[in-house]
């Protein structure tokens, strides 16, 4: 029998919904979190499904639990759900979860302002400012991020030829930028980002195959990075990224931004210590910056961080119960 009782509080970060779940854990075998993860995946995803799709979800929901931390010098873990699967990283869902924690009393760091995250795509520190019990901001110091792949060509029924980068930003993502079939996210609606976006995944994973040189767990392009003109006179750009069957970000996505600064470093368009105010779909904004040049199994990578905000919008106990045909939730595509 699989039921249970979870205890939510929800809200979002820019605009991209975020549920901190805060009681319902499944116990979770591992040393790491990238273990912890599997074995999620491996027995838990019905309470992903249950809790993420609707009835008690939607499209774009995306949600985390936290953990006690798996290093000696940790915080918290953090393990990350949402419609397109049990994420390695989330950016604007780890800027909700911290924030909401924080409020809640849920989490208290050993240093004030600084917060230890483990997740299963590694360590993530984050910096933080409140204001009385209010966090004003969350600043990720993100996994390193790179260029996986460059100019990879592909065909895709309705558009015809396009050219395509992936990156790595804690999950990968395939980056369009205007070109002769695709002229901007500017000159698109939602429905052209839906209707494209599933075909350009699956024409990417069918040509490369984009697995993690250090974690062989992390492994195909899940999300599509679409570029375009920003609407804000501060912004540097504007994105809009497809994740799941049929959902867009609505926040400017914390490891597409990631991703995205490590694209654009190795092609020289951005420097360390250069700043990175990139845009969604919406008109929320991110600060990105490269604080720094690594690399990973040999090869340059950056070290990027992400500042945004959330804003929690309420709390909410959800009952699922396999005697309900749709306790586990479907999707209308």
């Amino acid at each position: 029998m699989r039921r249970g009782t979870f205890s939510c509080i929800d809200g979002h970060t820019c605009g991209n919904p975020v549920r901190l779940i805060t009681s319902g854990h499944p116990v979770l075998k591992g040393s790491t979190m990238s273990e912890k993860r599997q074995h999620f995946m491996a027995n838990f995803d019905w309470i992903r499904q249950a809790l993420m799709f609707e009835p008690r979800g939607h499209d774009m929901m995306s949600g985390a639990f936290i953990y006690p931390p798996t290093t000696v010098d940790g915080d918290l873990s953090v393990l990350f759900v949402e419609t397109s699967g049990c994420l390695p990283m989330c950016g604007h869902g780890l800027i909700g979860t911290l924030t909401f924690a924080l409020q809640a009393g849920l989490l208290h760091p050993e240093q004030e302002g600084r917060i230890k995250v483990d997740t299963p795509a590694g360590r993530v520190n984050a910096h933080y400012a409140k204001q009385g019990n209010r966090v004003e901001w969350v600043k990720l110091f993100n996994v390193p991020a790179f260029l996986a792949y460059e100019n990879i060509d592909i065909e895709v029924p309705g558009i015809g030829g396009l050219r395509v980068d992936i990156a790595y930003g804690g999950n990968f993502y395939i980056i369009v930028e205007p070109q002769q079939n695709f002229p901007g996210i500017e000159q698109w609606n939602a429905s052209d980002i839906l209707l494209f976006s599933p075909q350009v995944r699956d024409a990417v994973n069918q040509t490369v195959d984009c697995v993690h040189p250090e974690n062989a767990t992390v492994h195909g392009a899940s999300h599509v990075l679409w570029t375009g003109k920003p609407t804000h006179p501060n912004s540097h750009a504007a994105n809009a990224v497809f994740y799941g069957d049929k959902a867009i970000d609505r926040s400017p996505c914390g490891t597409g931004t990631s991703a995205r600064m490590a694209q654009l470093f190795a092609k020289g368009q951005l420097q360390v210590n250069d700043d990175f105010v990139h845009e969604s779909f919406i008109g929320s904004q991110f600060v990105g910056r490269i604080e720094g040049v690594t690399e990973v199994a040999g090869n340059a990578a950056i070290q990027p961080s992400i500042r945004g905000w959330s804003k929690m919008t309420g709390t909410s106990n959800i009952c699922v119960d396999d005697d309900d045909p749709y306790a586990f939730g479907f999707q209308v595509l």
